[in-house]
């Protein structure tokens, strides 16, 4: 009785650990663990605030609301997270996604959270994460490299100081040259001043070497202040323009455009909006996810996809194994929650997942305290936000994004597969349109190309005492008539055939049009007195012709087998026509 409730105490343990991660590493957990998860939280954290003001700008939406979505998905990923440096918050990409379906509005955003997050839910649930398999890397880096041209640009008129610059693409470079003039000097002097300092920052990263043990120790201290001084580089330089801003306001003049008054303290706990309540009307549901359209799918997706990728990424970086399934599950829950508290869409954030790796991070404990951190910040930091210079943010941004555009990924495939530019160039052509419409349509492209590839396989011809024919795939619907087609030519092209072997190797897979088409492609080899011989059929491929009682249909295990009976089957043949009959092949005694 004792062992089957070990045993039965032991299965709903394994249950837990899987559906609650944090149950795996917190019995491991230790004081080394913790001093680094501080230090990596509190990085992080330094990162994460300037970001989210930022990244709020470019959704569109008042700046406290990029700080209300930078918290909960540290808690949430803390226990349902399986990779230790994945950082769940704003990014760049999903900035613009929330801008460009949520319209602007605060009660739309935080709807599209909740939604997002139900979806996301549903598809972890129901094990859904191979559909992100069919949006190919062409596609993907068409889409991050248009939204880097277009966030980055979108940011010109914040660091020049333009006022009335229209959002759409198009319009914002027209309007934004033609407007050059009214550029304020305080604004574009300030905002390339952070530029070139970020830039210089990041450089310097980039360069350091790694800390030695057996160097000096005035040397390791100097490495970790600049290294310190480099990560931390966003903070700082957003910490500085608002000094400098702050130092103007006290002496009367201001020459830079201000953030503004930000509402103090944390975001109230409450149900999602599901309608919207204006002077003139009341917007209901129903119109609210109509108005929504394509962005019910294409937000969930892209947060799902960008987080796996990030999660995958640095899994096999760092040695160790996620769940994907569970990573939609935490994506879906800190979207469903973070709704609860004015947030909008968030995802896995490249840039700060390889500072937190970076630092050491030993578990996703880091994450609560760059929440922790967050929540301090809205409960008595914003009130300084006040002084922080458009232009500074502008160039956090710019920094942040500039790295999402790879010139490179033109020049790889022209070398490495020239078709794979179509589906890139579609992507990232119609992504300054549209968004959904450059991410449908690369999508679309790709399928395109792959059921190309399916329908028309690529079917090796030679001969040995016979024509032999390889296909390299499977043989589904669309792919048997084009089977029947070379077939068909070969047959014509030679005047004496009298054998053809199909050499089924590669087959891996048929459906039942495939079985139609080879059986009439059996009927029509009789009839033109020509034998039709599989050989190398794999066990479930042949067991389902075998299924079907195709007439003639005759198999071998080897290329040689098949040759060895050409001569016997041919002198069948003959039989046949000598006395009158049908060339049948009977299948009884010759089915291997």
């Amino acid at each position: 009785m004792a062992g089957r409730n070990q045993g039965c105490w032991d299965r709903w343990y394994q249950t837990a650990q899987k559906r609650l991660p944090v149950l795996r590493w917190l019995p491991r957990y230790s004081l080394q663990w913790l001093q680094l998860d501080i230090i990596a939280g509190v990085t992080v954290g330094l990162t994460v605030v300037p970001q989210a003001l930022a990244y709020a700008e470019v959704a569109g939406l008042p700046l406290q609301y990029g700080l209300y979505s930078s918290f909960m998905g540290c808690f949430i990923y803390c226990l349902l997270g399986t990779s230790k440096d994945v950082t769940l918050g704003p990014t760049a990409i999903m900035s613009l996604l929330v801008s460009s379906y949520a319209f602007h509005d605060p009660v739309y955003a935080i709807l599209l959270s909740f939604l997002s997050g139900c979806i996301q839910l549903v598809m972890g649930l129901l094990h859904l994460g191979f559909l992100l398999d069919f949006i190919s890397y062409p596609v993907i880096k068409g889409f991050t490299s248009a939204a880097a041209v277009t966030i980055g640009f979108n940011q010109v008129k914040a660091l020049l100081g333009l006022q009335n610059i229209p959002r759409q693409f198009f319009l914002q470079v027209y309007y934004t040259f033609s407007r050059i003039g009214e550029t304020r000097a305080g604004d574009a002097v300030l905002g390339l001043i952070c530029l070139v300092v970020l830039t210089g920052l990041q450089q310097m990263k980039n360069r350091i070497p790694r800390v030695h043990r057996m160097e000096r120790l005035s040397v390791r201290i100097s490495q970790v202040i600049v290294w310190a001084t480099a990560t931390a580089r966003n903070a700082l330089v957003v910490l500085f323009a608002g000094l400098v801003a702050y130092s103007f306001q006290v002496t009367g003049s201001q020459p830079f455009t201000l953030t503004g008054p930000i509402p103090q303290g944390l975001p109230p706990f409450r149900p999602p909006p599901f309608s919207k309540v204006t002077p003139n009307e009341t917007v209901h549901f129903g119109e609210m996810v109509q108005a929504m359209g394509a962005g019910l799918a294409v937000v969930p997706l892209m947060g799902l996809l960008e987080t796996v990728a990030i999660a995958k990424a640095f899994a096999s970086q760092n040695n160790y194994q996620i769940d994907l399934d569970q990573e939609l599950l935490a994506m879906g829950f800190t979207n469903l929650f973070g709704s609860f508290v004015s947030a909008y869409p968030v995802t896995g954030s490249f840039g700060r997942t390889a500072v937190n790796a970076h630092t050491g991070v030993c578990s996703p404990a880091g994450g609560l305290i760059t929440g922790a951190l967050v929540l301090l910040s809205l409960a008595f930091l914003t009130s300084l936000f006040y002084y922080i210079p458009k232009a500074a943010l502008a160039a956090v941004i710019i920094c942040a994004v500039a790295p999402m555009f790879d010139a490179r990924i033109f020049r790889t495939l022209w070398q490495v597969k020239r078709l794979d530019l179509v589906p890139l160039c579609v992507t990232f052509l119609l992504c300054f349109w549209e968004i959904q419409y450059g991410i449908v349509a690369g999508v679309l492209v790709s399928a395109g190309l792959l059921l190309y590839s399916i329908s028309r396989p690529h079917i090796k011809v030679s001969e040995h005492g016979a024509i032999l024919l390889q296909p390299s795939s499977g043989l589904y619907f669309p792919a048997i008539e084009f089977l029947c087609d070379t077939v068909h030519k070969r047959i014509l092209s030679v005047s004496s055939l009298s054998t053809v072997i199909l050499d089924c190797t590669h087959v891996s897979n048929i459906d039942y049009t495939g079985v139609m088409g080879l059986s009439e492609l059996l009927r029509e080899c009789r009839h033109k007195r020509i034998s039709l011989i599989f050989i190398n059929m794999q066990a479930h491929v042949l067991q389902v012709l075998l299924a079907a009682d195709l007439e003639g249909f005759c198999h071998y295990s080897s290329l040689e087998d098949a040759e060895n009976s050409c001569e016997e089957l041919l002198c069948r043949a003959n039989e046949d026509l000598f006395d009158g009959r049908d060339g049948i092949l009977p299948t009884s005694g010759i089915i291997q």
